[in-house]
C-alpha cells in the first residue's frame, strides 16, 4: 500500500473505526512504518476522538424554566440555549482544530510523550534479553548500537516477528551509526520474541554481510 492507496480508501479512519480487514490492516500497518504523514494522522485523530469523548460525557446540565414575556424561540436556534451549546460548540471546536491541522499539514510538537524503550546493543553478548512493555498499537523506541567498521559504507536495520519473518527494512548510514540510534517501532500488535539484525554494506556495494542481531521480549497489555 503507498500513500494515494492510503487517501483513496480513507485508511486513517477506517483504521481507527476498526474497520479494515486483516490484509487491510497488515498493509496499512507497513506503511505506516514508511510514512511519517499517515503515523501523524492516526497519531492526531486518536486525540481527536478520546477529547470528543471526554467532551460527550460530560453530564448536561438541566434547564430551569424561567417565565418569559417575548415569544418564544424557533426550533432552529433549539440547540443555542446554553444547556445543548457548551458540548455542542466543544465538539465542534475540535472537528474544526483536527479539520485545520489536516488542511495545513502542521504538526503538533508541544505536548511530550513517554514511550516504552529497550536498548539494543548488537553484536555484544548480553546476560539477559531486553524486555518491551508497550500497549497493541501504540509505538516505543529501540536505542539501537551498532559496532561501526569502516570497511561499512552503510548499514540496514532488519525486524524480525516472533515467526521469523521480516516485518521491514531500515537504512542508516555510517555516520548514524557512530551514535545510538533512537528508533521508533509503530503498529507491533503480535506479543513475542523480535530480533534486530544489522547488515553492513561494503564500500564496493557488494552483497550486505550480516554483522550482529540482538533479541527482545515485546510484551503487551
Amino acid at each position: 500500500m503507498d500513500h494515494a492507496d492510503a487517501l483513496r480508501m480513507n485508511a486513517t479512519e477506517r483504521y481507527l473505526l476498526n474497520e479494515l480487514d486483516t490484509t487491510q490492516l497488515e498493509q496499512f500497518e507497513e506503511h505506516m512504518f514508511e510514512c511519517q504523514e499517515c503515523a501523524l494522522d492516526v497519531q492526531t485523530a486518536s486525540i481527536f476522538l478520546e477529547e470528543s469523548k471526554k467532551v460527550l460525557a460530560q453530564p448536561t446540565p438541566v434547564p430551569v424554566r424561567q417565565p418569559v414575556s417575548t415569544a418564544a424561540p424557533s426550533p432552529w436556534f433549539a440547540w443555542l440555549r446554553p444547556a445543548f451549546a457548551v458540548p455542542a460548540i466543544a465538539v465542534l471546536l475540535l472537528a474544526i482544530g483536527y479539520q485545520g491541522y489536516l488542511l495545513r499539514g502542521t504538526r503538533p510538537g508541544t505536548t511530550p510523550d513517554i514511550l516504552a524503550s529497550a536498548t539494543i546493543n548488537v553484536a555484544t553478548r548480553s546476560a539477559t534479553t531486553p524486555h518491551v512493555h508497550s500497549k497493541a498499537g501504540q509505538p516505543f523506541v529501540l536505542l539501537l548500537n551498532i559496532p561501526s567498521e569502516s570497511r561499512f559504507s552503510s548499514y540496514i536495520a532488519d525486524l524480525y516477528d516472533p515467526a521469523g519473518h521480516i516485518k521491514w527494512s531500515l537504512p542508516i548510514s555510517a555516520e548514524m551509526a557512530n551514535d545510538t540510534l533512537p528508533m521508533r517501532v509503530l503498529g507491533l500488535r503480535e506479543p513475542g520474541l523480535y530480533v534486530v539484525a544489522i547488515r553492513g554494506i561494503s564500500q564496493d556495494g557488494g552483497t550486505p554481510t550480516e554483522i550482529g542481531r540482538q533479541p527482545f521480549q515485546l510484551s503487551l497489555q
